[in-house]
């Protein structure tokens, strides 16, 4: 049984029996970038290694969405919290975020300002320059951080397929793929 992003998408929307469920995760699973981009030849294997970390990326970032939503967080948001429980107690300016944010063309500003109209973050003034703002994590923030943890250890475990030495080994490629040549 061959399945396509397409026909995964209908095979979903219809009932499943369990033996087509074990098949279409082994399917899926095993399908590289040029079946489920239908793209069979490459200009180089290094614009095969672009596409494919986009689309990786692309993948990663929906499958966290959809993990995210039951607790009414964008990938964003959650980062900020994440940035704001690894300063705490100690808060941060909204530079500092900035600076330590996986997406920096995210408005940090207003990430904030959604965070703290959910009750997840407080706003103060900096004590040490009275224009800028501190930023630290609320107590309801550290609870929804640890009710996260729970469901994105259970996630990861279902996606993880990689030893940790694969894992050592594609976090150096990847840092090696973010320097620029000398």
């Amino acid at each position: 049984m061959v399945v396509t992003s397409e026909g995964l998408i209908e095979k979903t929307k219809t009932k499943l029996i369990s033996s087509d469920v074990v098949t279409l995760i082994t399917n899926v699973a095993n399908m590289s970038l040029d079946e489920d981009i239908r793209q069979s030849s490459w200009k180089s294997e290094f614009s095969k290694v672009v596409v494919n970390l986009l689309f990786t990326s692309n993948w990663v970032n929906e499958r966290q969405f959809r993990l995210f939503k039951p607790f009414d967080l964008t990938l964003p948001q959650y980062n900020v919290l994440r940035i704001l429980r690894g300063q705490y107690p100690n808060p941060c300016t909204v530079n500092l975020i900035i600076e330590r944010m996986l997406d920096r063309m995210s408005n940090a500003s207003r990430i904030v300002d959604k965070l703290e109209k959910k009750g997840l973050v407080i706003r103060s003034q900096c004590k040490d320059d009275r224009r800028a703002v501190d930023v630290t994590i609320s107590a309801k923030g550290l609870d929804l951080l640890s009710q996260i943890d729970e469901s994105l250890e259970s996630w990861e475990g279902n996606i993880r397929n990689l030893s940790d030495e694969e894992c050592a080994q594609l976090n150096s490629l990847l840092d090696k793929f973010r320097k620029p040549s000398a």
